[in-house]
């Protein structure tokens, strides 16, 4: 049984065609005794895969191939990767499902064009980032605000290849959620330094992450 409709199909084949540019390949980490939603992540990839030629979907195991895991900083599963035409630091760790779905496709389109649609000076301002940003976005399902927060991490992420940002499904993680104590979503962490509560602006994430690298 699909997991996208077929008129969600239609709609998302036409926004494919119309708006890709380059190529997107999508890097995803399983296991053959598939952790909670592996095999639901899997179909969402798949299905999504099967709109676009442009769309190329690579499978790996994470327990059998641990070397590429380490490479591209995968410690947990379902992992999702999207890279454009160079890798772009863009993680989700859980299934993108819900609001989180439009998250994804919008992913998946800014990485064809290797470009994004934050203010340009935010974008001069990001690719001055010289150190490593590490962004963790909690988040659930049913949370109408999270995908501001996802997509704008991963907006960043693209903009500055010193910046990963990673979508966490809060659920799925608990011992995450409790290691940084999170009450309530979307919250994100930079750098195991700063918290920020909320959908924020990108100018206020853009200080926060500021203030995670003076610390």
């Amino acid at each position: 049984m699909a997991l996208i409709k077929d008129e969600d199909k239609e709609y998302l084949k036409k926004k494919f065609d119309e708006e890709m540019e380059g190529e997107v390949k999508i890097i995803y980490f399983t296991q053959d005794f598939e952790c909670q939603f592996c095999k639901e992540t899997r179909e969402i990839l798949e299905e999504l895969a099967q709109l676009n030629d442009k769309i190329k979907l690579e499978v790996h195991e994470f327990d059998k191939e641990k070397e590429l895991a380490e490479k591209y900083d995968v410690d947990k599963i379902p992992a999702t990767l999207i890279f454009g035409e160079k890798e772009y630091g863009i993680r989700f760790f859980g299934i993108p499902s819900g609001y989180e779905f439009s998250t994804l496709v919008e992913d998946i389109i800014h990485a064809s064009r290797g470009e994004t649609e934050l203010n340009e000076e935010i974008k001069e301002e990001i690719r001055k980032i010289d150190k490593p940003v590490h962004i963790q976005v909690f988040v659930t399902p049913t949370c109408p605000y999270c995908p501001i927060s996802v997509n704008l991490a991963h907006q960043m992420a693209i903009e500055n290849e010193n910046i990963r940002a990673d979508m966490v499904e809060a659920i799925e993680f608990p011992h995450l959620s409790q290691k940084y104590d999170v009450m309530g979503v979307p919250k994100t962490v930079i750098n195991d330094k700063r918290e920020v509560v909320g959908a924020v602006p990108q100018e206020m994430l853009l200080e926060e992450i500021k203030k995670a690298l003076e610390e």
